[in-house]
């Protein structure tokens, strides 16, 4: 008796559900993997995520902890957070490994420089976060300290601040893959992009304001570089869209 489509299609789904749940566990113990070689580097990596704090504070200034299980909890989050950015790369693959014999070998020529600039202009996010966002912030907020009031933040409190900023800074930078994306798919075209600029620009400032700490450093800060992302996406989205078109004979 011949199998049956039914128990074709069972038998796919079992092995798509194995592949699934391999990747999963690959994913995780890479993930794993990579907190356990950074915990023993968790103060060292808690002392240098302080530091544009620590260099404006005045003279005598320090982070202090008001929770007794504070100063074992904060670095061991960071911990956390640094490997899971560290892995990203090993995770993205994980994805990319489980999705991509299902596409199609012009989605596959597509997707792989998509992941890549995703992934770089995260990274770049946070990086600008750290190095120029940051030390703005503080020395704003120090600038505008009453006389008389001294800055000592809780080391919680400052790794969730930081946190914040750096997954709003890291997310915001993904905005030229987000158009090309939309793009690619037909919702909009560089033309559209173009006559919405002004539109555009207002959103970025709004959201800019909602996501940021409400000082006016910090949205600038977030909302000029968006801007220019967004020139850079609608540049990158007419790069790609006269090949929609055409790549439809390339398709397998």
């Amino acid at each position: 008796m011949l199998p049956s489509a039914d128990d074709d299609g069972g038998a796919r789904l079992f092995d798509h559900l194995i592949e699934l749940r391999t990747r999963l566990l690959r994913a995780v113990a890479g993930l794993a993997l990579m907190f356990v070689v950074l915990l023993p580097f968790a103060n060292r990596l808690y002392a240098l995520l302080a530091l544009p704090l620590l260099e404006k504070l005045p003279k005598g200034g320090q982070l202090i902890a008001t929770e007794v299980a504070s100063p074992f909890f904060a670095p061991l989050k960071l911990a956390f957070f640094v490997a899971l950015v560290i892995a990203m790369p090993w995770l993205l693959y994980q994805l990319w490994a489980f999705v991509a014999p299902g596409l199609y070998k012009r989605e596959r020529r597509l997707a792989m420089p998509l992941l890549a600039s995703a992934l770089l202009l995260f990274y770049l996010g946070c990086a600008f976060a750290y190095f120029v966002v940051l030390p703005a912030v503080f020395t704003f907020l120090n600038k505008v300290t009453p006389t008389g009031v001294t800055m000592m933040t809780d080391i919680t409190n400052y790794l969730d601040f930081v946190l914040v900023i750096f997954i709003a800074f890291g997310a915001s930078f993904e905005l030229p893959v987000a158009l090309v994306i939309l793009a690619l798919l037909g919702w909009v075209t560089p033309k559209q992009l173009r006559e919405w600029r002004g539109y555009a620009v207002v959103g970025i400032f709004v959201l800019a304001a909602v996501i940021t700490p409400p000082d006016v450093v910090s949205q600038m800060l977030l909302a000029v570089p968006m801007i220019l992302l967004y020139e850079a996406g609608i540049l990158a989205a007419s790069a790609v869209r006269p090949t929609r078109a055409s790549g439809v004979s390339t398709s397998e």
